[in-house]
């Protein structure tokens, strides 16, 4: 969707100000809400791509009044009532106030390190050939979804080249809305910069990006 979240080219928000051996954590509590949501998410209740489309669906003021854990935070409350899991008093109170239902997998504490080692892979079988292969000029199609997408706005109606075939994997819009894993192939596309930025743009410039099939077309 085209929400605060995409952020990519968009000026007027300051330099971007690396910290010097920046910890993971700078609060205890943003540690908790990692565990937490990676433990809810463990339970398999909703996918990994349904959790980002609650993150971007924050209202814009919100979203960027919020730092990056206080976005989780937020996030996470809501998709917990989306799947009636928690109650508005329970979140009042910051604590258990009804019996809840069961989930479908809890996540053991010494199961932690194995879980995060193991990921959650996303690549599928094909349900059909690859349209595009290494070296073909395409073009990002130019649209605006109202549900979640992975391409970003600043490439959208640019050319570029397909540099690799990444295989088959979960496609994020479908997933996110519920839809189904609709496994598609994902590329690695080269943009100039001068295609996505303008003639003002470094002209020795390229700009990366891994990109679903639907989101392409032959140029």
């Amino acid at each position: 969707m085209n929400g605060a979240h995409d952020l990519g080219g968009m000026m007027g928000f300051g330099p971007v100000v690396a910290e010097e051996n920046e910890p993971r954590f700078h609060e205890e509590w943003e540690r908790r809400a990692f565990a937490i949501t990676l433990a809810m998410g463990a339970t398999g209740e909703w996918s990994l791509d349904e959790s980002r489309r609650k993150r971007e669906s924050l209202p814009p003021r919100q979203y960027l009044n919020l730092s990056y854990f206080e976005i989780w935070l937020a996030a996470l409350e809501q998709i917990l009532a989306d799947h009636g899991l928690v109650q508005p008093d329970e979140i009042e109170a910051g604590r258990s106030l009804h019996e809840s239902r069961p989930v479908k997998r809890v996540l053991k504490g010494e199961d932690v390190a194995a879980a995060l080692k193991r990921g959650g892979p996303v690549n599928r079988e094909p349900e059909a050939p690859a349209k595009f292969a290494a070296g073909d000029r395409v073009t990002a199609i130019n649209m605006n979804p109202t549900g979640h997408t992975r391409i970003p706005r600043y490439v959208r109606g640019r050319p570029g080249t397909i540099e690799a075939v990444q295989g088959c994997h979960v496609f994020p819009d479908s997933n996110a809305a519920g839809q189904g894993e609709a496994p598609k192939w994902l590329y690695s596309v080269a943009f100039k910069g001068t295609d996505i930025w303008g003639a003002d743009s470094d002209p020795s410039l390229t700009i990366r990006a891994d990109l679903w099939e639907p989101y392409l077309e032959p140029r």
